[in-house]
């Protein structure tokens, strides 16, 4: 038994196996990391897209319905939809039907947005944006605003709210964050069917 004890022939290569060890499982770690930094973003850009695509497959899906006749106050409801988003802090704004940042600088008023139907746009705060485009008949959209009896109505000037243009304009924006739900109907008015935001 007391020679087993004073058998020290491999006592110094236990610790130098432990370091060697341990530093594989750090590299394997930081590659991990890595790897996880690299595929992230891929992983929120698909994130991000299927929630929008979603949301085109509803506007298209409302586009055959019943569109409110906005001249006839007794004109029942259109068609509608809810979209829901929870969008990373990441995407700067989703807009539908307009290009409200043509110049990519994150802001809406020093330049004329750039109509763009069946068109939904998100951009990111580095300034990458990405469109999705809704195929068939022309979907325009139009900025929603409660009258006094609390009827939804597009905005008549752009007076009425700076991001939001007048119909003849179109276009709805939702700036950052794009988060919550989001109800649209569609409605008519002088020869026209728009997809009106209720928000």
């Amino acid at each position: 038994m007391k020679r087993f004890f004073s058998d020290t022939r491999a006592a110094d290569t236990i610790p130098l196996k432990l370091v060697v060890y341990m530093g594989l499982l750090a590299a394997v770690l930081l590659l991990l990391a890595q790897a996880w930094q690299g595929a992230s973003p891929l992983l929120e850009e698909a994130e991000v897209k299927a929630q929008v695509e979603d949301a085109a497959l509803s506007l298209r899906s409302i586009q055959g319905g019943y569109a409110r006749e906005l001249e006839d106050s007794r004109s029942p409801e259109g068609s509608m939809c809810t979209l829901t988003f929870s969008l990373p802090p990441s995407v700067s704004y989703l807009s539908f039907g307009v290009d409200p940042d043509p110049d990519c600088n994150g802001n809406f008023s020093d330049s004329e947005w750039t109509l763009e139907n069946n068109t939904l746009i998100y951009q990111y705060k580095n300034g990458i944006k990405n469109r999705i485009l809704m195929e068939g008949e022309t979907v325009r959209f139009a900025a929603g605003f409660p009258d006094k009896d609390g009827k939804w109505a597009p905005a008549k000037n752009p007076g009425n709210n700076e991001t939001s243009p007048a119909p003849e304009a179109e276009g709805v924006v939702i700036e950052y964050p794009v988060s919550g739900e989001f109800v649209f109907e569609l409605v008519y008015e002088d020869g026209k069917r728009y997809t009106m935001s209720h928000f």
